[in-house]
C-alpha cells in the first residue's frame, strides 16, 4: 500500500442537483488524456459513494500531491451560473463526514486539505480542512 499522508477534497465543479456517475467523471478524464478517473471515491448527490481508482494506485487530482494522497470528489460545486458554491446535499455532507472518517482511522497521519489548500483553485467550494481536519 502506498504511504497516505493527505486526503484531498474536491468537487466535480458541475451546477448543484445535476447528476453525475464515476463513469462520466472517468470519461471527462480520459478525454483530458488520463489514463482513468483521477479520485479514488465520488460521492454522488444521494450519498451513494463508487469507487474510483483503486487506493493502491496514485491518483490524479493534484499536481504534486498525489503519490501520497486519496483523492474524494463530490458531485456538484457550482451553482446554475457556473459560481463556486457548496451545493452538498445532506447525503453528501453526511457520506463525505464517514468516508474521511474511515480514511482517517485507516490512516491516522493523513492531513485532510481541500484542493484549495494545494492549488489556486475554489474547489471543494467549501474549507474542507476546517470542517474534516483533525
Amino acid at each position: 500500500m502506498r504511504h497516505i499522508t493527505e486526503i484531498i477534497v474536491h468537487c466535480t465543479a458541475t451546477p448543484a442537483g445535476r447528476h453525475h456517475t464515476a463513469a462520466d467523471v472517468d470519461l471527462w478524464h480520459r478525454q483530458r488524456g488520463f489514463r482513468m478517473i483521477g479520485y479514488h471515491y465520488l460521492v454522488l448527490l444521494d450519498g451513494t459513494i463508487q469507487e474510483g481508482r483503486p487506493l493502491t494506485m496514485a491518483g490524479a487530482h493534484c499536481t504534486g500531491h498525489n503519490r501520497n494522497s486519496i483523492g474524494v470528489c463530490y458531485v456538484g460545486g457550482v451553482d446554475s451560473l457556473m459560481q463556486p458554491a457548496d451545493t452538498r446535499t445532506p447525503e453528501q455532507r453526511e457520506t463525505l463526514r464517514q468516508l474521511i472518517g474511515r480514511l482517517k482511522a485507516q490512516f491516522p497521519e493523513a492531513r485532510v486539505l481541500g484542493h484549495c489548500d494545494l492549488a489556486a483553485k475554489a474547489c471543494p467550494c467549501f474549507n474542507a480542512r476546517k470542517e474534516y481536519g483533525d
